[in-house]
């Protein structure tokens, strides 16, 4: 058969990323740091972006609202051409229970609200050091925050130890009031002084300590040199900082050379563990949506302005300058800087808007969180919120990824609100993962040395109790809650009872 050209036409489907698509799935994915970078830059190259340095004011009606504490209230968003008025205050009409606690003011700065990994930041600060620009060590709670990932998997469990993590201070004590924690994520206090309990074992030794006493016990008990006496001395440091060596020696009980070697063995420990790490700056988040309660019992939910960079396309200089231009060349440039412009005033609006609508779906979702504390915080995932509103799961992935809600239990990044879900065994509503957990906890801390629980027996009371789960997940979940198994626990329980029984 012999060859021969021909033309031959073809219809078919290609899905093409464009520049302006490209860019608006990209600025969705930045937080809002990055995203205010992005924007800087994208002003300084394009002639026809102005900042709005100008706040946009609430209309009268929005500000009676907000003195009210209900009905929606009115943010302003600014792209295009003028300030372009966007609502983002919403409230939930559904599946709301109760009225919220009144258990929290506004998120502050520092303390428990903060779960963003403090980073060595010297930008703004005078007598920022050049070094800090071109290597920046690792801060003392990202390290802490890679082990918190490793030790704990437990979601409401991992929760609070961010939280802890974030109120140590850089010396590396923990700082704050737990019985405040406790109430501010409605947690048991038992459960808090657990995690507390892991945290202390993580390095450097001695972090997470309260006081001076309790760092240089954690790190005698990681050299497995801690015994009554090295107790007593500790709890009588008073005395030792009095240098009040007699009083001592008869409080500890020991004789001078034993008092002398165990001082040298005090003054090796290292008693602010933290500041091997340097000293850092600490960045405070700044939330992306702020959600209050109304007097109703609902969520007002809402974009924070003061981490939305607002721009302006100047048209009137576009038409001047397009006016007295000759050169093809240059209208072309002039034509291609409006569009990049107009786009992205468009694109920072749209990334509002998609922020707003997925905070505003969590919200409705974990209510029972927001008013009832971790206990009740509920199985989601990405695709259950993509589908109520109406988006792909990548695009709620992307919008989850690097935001953070300021709420009256503090601040998440919303990617915290996301657990995996246990099936009911009684047709009711499935269970989240980590309540799952934390009833497995409960039901082995309450066995008695006699009836130690087997995994099976643990599966037979979770199904009396509703919860439909496999034996192998009750192992895996108990494994990854670091309890050992039942005959390791039978073992510990009667050798307790026989050391207890001879002393």
């Amino acid at each position: 058969m012999a060859l021969a050209p021909k033309l031959e036409l073809r219809q078919g489907q290609q899905l093409v990323m464009t520049p302006q698509l490209q860019q608006a799935i990209r600025l969705l994915q930045l937080s809002n740091v990055e995203l205010c970078t992005f924007v800087e830059a994208e002003v300084e190259r394009n002639p026809l972006l102005e900042r709005d340095e100008v706040a946009p004011e609430p209309s009268p009606e929005a500000q009676s609202q907000r003195a009210d504490n209900e009905g929606e209230g009115d943010n302003d968003w600014v792209a295009g051409e003028g300030p372009s008025p966007l609502n983002v205050a919403t409230r939930d009409e559904g599946e709301t229970s109760g009225a919220p606690q009144p258990n929290g003011a506004a998120p502050e700065a520092g303390g428990w609200a903060s779960l963003r990994p403090r980073t060595n930041n010297a930008f703004g600060s005078e007598d920022a050091n050049l070094e800090d620009f071109v290597a920046a060590g690792l801060s003392l709670a990202d390290y802490l925050t890679e082990q918190l990932h490793v030790a704990i998997t437990d979601p409401a469990e991992r929760l609070i130890g961010a939280h802890l993590i974030h109120a140590v201070d850089e010396a590396g004590y923990l700082r704050g009031d737990l019985d405040e924690l406790a109430d501010k994520l409605g947690a048991p206090a038992g459960l808090i002084d657990k995690v507390l309990v892991v945290l202390q074992g993580f390095d450097p030794p001695g972090v997470f300590a309260r006081d001076l006493a309790e760092c240089l016990a954690l790190q005698l008990k990681e050299q497995n040199c801690y015994d009554p006496q090295i107790a007593q001395l500790l709890d009588n440091l008073a005395l030792l900082g009095g240098h009040n060596l007699a009083a001592l020696k008869r409080a500890v009980g020991v004789d001078a050379e034993e008092l002398a070697d165990m001082i040298a063995e005090i003054k090796r420990l290292n008693p602010k563990p933290g500041l091997r790490f340097g000293t850092i700056q600490i960045q405070p988040v700044l939330p992306d949506v702020t959600v209050r309660p109304a007097r109703d019992g609902s969520w007002i939910v809402e974009l924070n302005n003061d981490t939305l960079p607002r721009v302006l396309v100047n048209r009137s200089y576009y038409t001047t300058v397009s006016k007295s231009t000759r050169s093809e060349q240059d209208r072309g440039y002039l034509l291609d800087c409006l569009q990049s412009a107009n786009w992205l005033a468009k694109s920072l609006d749209q990334r509002a808007r998609t922020i707003l609508r997925v905070a505003e779906e969590i919200v409705r979702q974990q209510d029972g969180f927001l008013t009832y504390g971790i206990a009740h915080l509920k199985p989601l995932n990405l695709k259950t919120v993509a589908d109520a509103i109406s988006m792909h799961e990548s695009t709620v992935s992307r919008v989850t990824s690097n935001k953070y809600m300021a709420t009256p239990r503090g601040v998440f990044e919303l990617k915290y609100f996301f657990t995996s879900a246990i099936a009911s065994s009684d047709g009711e509503e499935a269970h989240s993962s980590e309540a799952v957990r934390h009833r497995i906890r409960l039901l082995i801390d309450a066995e008695p040395a006699s009836g130690v629980l087997s995994d099976d027996k643990i599966v037979e009371q979770l199904k009396r109790d509703g919860i439909d789960i496999a034996r192998r997940t009750v192992a895996k979940y108990r494994e990854a809650l670091r309890i050992p198994s039942s005959v390791q626990r039978r073992r510990e329980k009667q050798m307790a009872a026989r050391l207890g029984a001879s002393l």
